[in-house]
């Protein structure tokens, strides 16, 4: 892993070295600011990095040294979402604990640098496994299952902090975070509702999850979108970080179970497979039952109503790619890979009904 370099060779009274800057990365402001507070080098390069459609991640380059800047979306931010200071909170509170993830070195929260707060952390060198043929390249079945064996085990790391002990009182509101998440995006789901497009499946999810909701857990670290591909693997297929942390709060730690459930694509867990074949998919990776098992034996948590939780990750991001689906209909995206949004919301409607359907929780059967 790349860390922080022990000294520099720029001088701070060099002139700016003019360069081409990427949108929502002006070098030439960010320069000055970067000599001072990260590395005194002499120029930056940056470039887009990532597949992500919310905050904006750069890969920063010079004289052979890497770093990572993050900022909120160029447009559209809302209040309480995109926050900088609670990403780099997170990554400073588990940096001393050894937990595999980037290394925060400075946050910014003057917007006259960049237009908007920014942070800068490490440079992670290695794969994130996102294209099914290279993964299956590089690691044979063994190590396929070694792999998803640990994403479970890092998974159970970051559930067994206290947030008190390693400074973050105060981080998220606990209390209540189920019942808020389903009332969200419940409300979310009414004020994108068009006359010409029905949403039957998650009206019906958005009835029965309130009934559902389990009594309240000692409150625990909760990523938001974890999963395989929101990770680093080195050479051996080790995971050396996990990343993107914007939806990253304190509430009920089994959400991220539910989520994980949704993207494991072996056994009876369905991928929701959206773009391309999903490296789970691979033959090497343990079946979902046996992720859960494991992820239950370590933990000491008791998994009998996950049904919930994975119904409600359904739901959300059912809600999710609804809402650009909404947006692409009417001009508001960019790029390609929009065009089957819409079928994909409908499709976890449904897979998210079938679990409630089937579950031994009776809240959910309706």
């Amino acid at each position: 892993m790349s860390r922080k370099p022990d000294g520099g060779t720029g001088n701070m009274e060099q002139e700016t070295r003019a360069v081409a800057s990427p949108p929502g990365l002006d070098l030439e402001r960010v320069l000055p600011w970067f000599r001072e507070e990260v590395e005194p080098v002499d120029s930056l390069t940056g470039s887009l990095i990532g597949h992500g459609r919310s905050n904006i991640t750069y890969r920063l380059d010079s004289d052979g040294q890497s770093w990572v800047l993050r900022r909120p979306p160029l447009s559209h931010v809302q209040a309480t979402a995109h926050d900088m200071g609670r990403e780099f909170r997170i990554l400073s509170a588990l940096a001393p604990t050894g937990f595999p993830a980037p290394e925060p070195m400075a946050l910014c929260q003057d917007p006259a640098v960049n237009d908007a707060p920014f942070y800068i952390m490490e440079y992670v060198h290695g794969l994130i496994p996102v294209d099914p043929n290279e993964v299956k390249r590089r690691f044979d079945e063994s190590q396929r299952r070694n792999i998803g064996e640990e994403l479970v085990d890092v998974l159970v790391r970051l559930h067994a902090f206290v947030p008190s002990e390693i400074g973050l009182d105060g981080f998220g509101k606990p209390q209540g975070y189920l019942e808020r998440q389903v009332r969200r995006f419940s409300e979310q789901l009414e004020s994108i509702r068009t006359p010409d497009r029905e949403t039957t499946e998650l009206d019906e999810l958005a009835r029965r999850l309130p009934k559902a909701i389990p009594a309240e857990r000692a409150p625990g670290i909760v990523h938001g979108d974890y999963r395989l591909d929101n990770a680093i693997l080195d050479d051996d297929g080790h995971i050396i970080a996990v990343l993107d942390w914007e939806m990253c709060t304190l509430g009920d730690s089994l959400a991220d179970m539910g989520l994980l459930q949704m993207y494991w694509s072996r056994g009876s867990s369905q991928e929701i497979a959206i773009a391309g074949t999903p490296v789970m998919a691979l033959d090497g990776f343990p079946s979902w039952e046996e992720a859960a098992a494991r992820y239950e034996k370590e933990s000491g948590h008791d998994l009998s109503g996950l049904d919930f939780y994975a119904v409600l990750a359904h739901f959300k991001l059912g809600v999710i790619l609804e809402n650009m689906h909404r947006r692409f209909l009417a001009g508001g995206t960019v790029g390609p890979g929009f065009e089957m949004i819409g079928q994909n919301a409908q499709l976890l409607g449904q897979r998210g009904l079938a679990i409630a359907d089937a579950s031994e929780i009776a809240a959910l059967r309706g």
